[in-house]
């Protein structure tokens, strides 16, 4: 039962935070236009590099992939390694897959207004395609 009740409290949403999402704008996207998961989560990705196995991007964190506590989110987190870790194995000519089953473990929150750049390589051990 305290399982529960920490569950229902963590789902909570403040009137700032219901306020904040009824603000926000969902464009119409026409056909063959750039997608709502397009506007919303690859948009402000700069590529900087790509080499055969090898995607150097940055980004400044937008205020949409926050937490309440004001950090990176881990859905963030985890919908950018997803994405950019894709970007590692693409074959042109092949067809894009998406993942469906994603396993991370976090180290540690990830803290904003701090710079690192992790070059992301492909796989050595477990390539999908030859690279």
């Amino acid at each position: 039962m305290e399982t529960e009740k920490k569950v229902n409290k963590s789902l909570d949403v403040t009137e700032d935070e219901s306020e904040a999402v009824s603000r926000l704008v969902v464009p119409v996207i026409p056909t063959g236009g750039v997608s709502f998961y397009d506007a919303f989560v690859v948009r402000g990705i700069r590529v900087n590099r790509v080499e055969p196995g090898l995607v150097v991007c940055t980004l400044k964190v937008p205020p949409r992939f926050t937490d309440r506590g004001g950090n990176l989110a881990n859905g963030a987190i985890a919908n950018l390694v997803d994405v950019l870790g894709f970007c590692t194995a693409y074959v042109p000519g092949h067809p894009m897959n998406v993942s469906v089953d994603i396993s991370i473990s976090y180290m540690s929150t990830a803290k904003l207004h701090v710079s690192k750049a992790f070059p992301l390589q492909s796989n050595t051990h477990f390539p999908t395609h030859p690279l």
